[in-house]
């Protein structure tokens, strides 16, 4: 049976080229993950903070080593692509920002984000959200970006809305955290925005 519409994205939109490194023009850049962030990112999940919001932990720096190398090969991939968040001057990691659950036919992906203890208070999450919406929606030619942060996660929903995602509604009891179900609230960003 045939589609009446056409895709959004092509296969290869993202995959055709390197995943770009791009900075935020306001001190960070956006760059692909390396090898060497292994130490980095497993101290930024021995906070507490991150596992009060985030559904998964770190044991090891062996264990970062393999998401980092899944991270690398979301983007040949094209099913998601996700970039350490540095500070432009020194290179030091302040956080993460991510296109999730991309459908590239229908334009979408979901949007995710963490930053490190020593980055957060400083809108780090929030110009590189920003910074990627630009990109995916205006560059990349994406229709729709989603995120979803826990209904009592006040800071994730601050740095939603500075990122111009507008809220939408309340999923009920959408995740599962280690202290029980939570609502989730759901913001999206669409093209034109």
């Amino acid at each position: 049976m045939p589609y009446l519409t056409r895709p959004v994205l092509p296969a290869g939109s993202l995959s055709r080229t390197p995943q770009p490194t791009f900075p935020t023009g306001d001190g960070l850049v956006l760059r692909p993950w390396r090898t060497e962030d292994a130490p980095a990112v497993h101290a930024a999940f021995q906070d507490p903070v991150m596992h009060q919001w985030h559904i998964r932990a770190a044991d090891s720096e062996e264990e970062v080593r393999g998401w980092i190398t899944e991270w690398q090969r979301g983007w040949a991939d094209e099913r998601d692509a996700q970039w350490a968040v540095a500070d432009e001057g020194d290179d030091r990691l302040l956080g993460r920002v991510a296109l999730r659950e991309i459908v590239l036919g229908d334009g979408v992906a979901e949007v995710a984000y963490w930053t490190t203890a020593a980055a957060r208070g400083r809108g780090v999450a929030a110009r590189a959200t920003n910074a990627l919406a630009r990109w995916a929606l205006d560059e990349i030619g994406f229709q729709r970006l989603e995120l979803s942060h826990s209904v009592a996660n006040a800071a994730s929903c601050r740095v939603a809305l500075k990122a111009r995602f507008a809220v939408e509604g309340t999923k009920r009891s959408a995740l599962l955290h280690s202290d029980g179900w939570h609502d989730m609230h759901l913001h999206a960003r669409v093209r034109g925005d």
